[in-house]
């Protein structure tokens, strides 16, 4: 009997707030670690020592605003889900079924239960039984959130939400600042971690030493786990695939989807490159994010034209 992951989708929706909880809970540690406990007094020792302490606490501080920037923002953003009423225009020329909208700009909408009966008959026509709607390529039914989502990449118990078209930028961040800041908490405390196995001097209080060795071991743990999912993630922006085609073994060497590695990351982080690594978007990119809410057409083809667009 097949092992059925999606029965625990009520128990993943009940850790939401835990695991937001968790993952302040490591950055607090992480905190009285390196500011609190070991760098924060090193200011004030005079020399090199000084000097030291304020590089390490700069690029912490940064690090972290960022992270926090980053994290906050894949759990609010909506990973994007299917317009209203929208009904598939299949693509004679691709074989395809985009999400296109009316002359006027508007969505096209299914007029009657026949009309409907009869997409779901076309091919390279997608319906959602779940949801009882059409749904878009590339677009897939997360069981946690209970609705389709455009582009999904996976469900992230870590940030509570889903990984989709609208948040994927900012979730690819998430996992570069953890990587720096987790790498630097890692290099910082390795003088503190040492005389734990030497017979050299411990100083520090039997709680700040404790709080120095759990944060060693984690960030370490963190810093060597995320290094693989980062490396994974810009492999699969490199080649314009997601993690769900990745394991479905969808992305054949002739993936229509694959523009090419510029044009690739463009689409996930912005064609404004000032903006690739803050999570944020320039005015002209927020206006063609527009599209994936179907206030525009999209269409799989409109990377030709000048027109950027998202491709799903």
């Amino acid at each position: 009997m097949a092992w059925n992951v999606f029965k625990y989708c009520s128990v993943l929706r009940a850790l939401g707030s835990v695991m937001i909880l968790l993952v302040l809970g490591i950055i607090g540690v992480s905190y009285y670690a390196v500011v609190v406990s070991t760098y924060g007094p090193a200011l004030f020792n005079g020399g090199l020592d000084s000097i030291t302490a304020f590089v390490v606490l700069l690029l912490f501080h940064f690090l972290l605003a960022m992270l926090l920037w980053s994290y906050f923002s894949v759990v609010i953003t909506d990973p994007g889900g299917v317009p209203p009423n929208w009904t598939p225009t299949l693509d004679e020329e691709r074989g395809d079924n985009p999400l296109v909208g009316s002359e006027d700009g508007g969505i096209n909408l299914i007029s009657n239960q026949s009309a409907m009966q009869s997409k779901r008959t076309n091919h390279g026509i997608r319906f959602c039984q779940k949801c009882n709607r059409f749904k878009p390529p590339r677009c897939h039914h997360c069981s946690v959130c209970g609705r389709c989502i455009l582009k999904m990449d996976h469900h992230c118990v870590w940030v509570v939400n889903c990984v989709g078209a609208l948040n994927y930028k900012y979730f690819l961040l998430f996992l570069f600042y953890t990587f720096l800041e987790t790498g630097l908490v890692t290099i910082s405390l390795l003088p503190v971690f040492i005389p734990f196995f030497t017979d050299d001097e411990i100083h520090g209080t039997p709680a700040s030493l404790v709080a120095s060795f759990i944060t060693f071991v984690l960030n370490l743990a963190f810093v060597l786990s995320i290094m693989g999912f980062l490396i994974m993630h810009v492999s699969l922006v490199k080649r314009n695939t997601t993690t769900i085609e990745a394991f479905e073994k969808k992305t054949t060497p002739k993936w229509h989807y694959d523009l090419g590695w510029k044009l690739n990351f463009e689409q996930v982080l912005g064609k404004n490159k000032n903006y690739w690594f803050i999570p944020a978007y320039s005015d002209d990119d927020l206006e063609r994010l527009a599209s994936l809410k179907g206030s525009h057409s999209i269409h799989s083809r409109s990377i030709t034209e000048p027109r950027f667009s998202f491709q799903f």
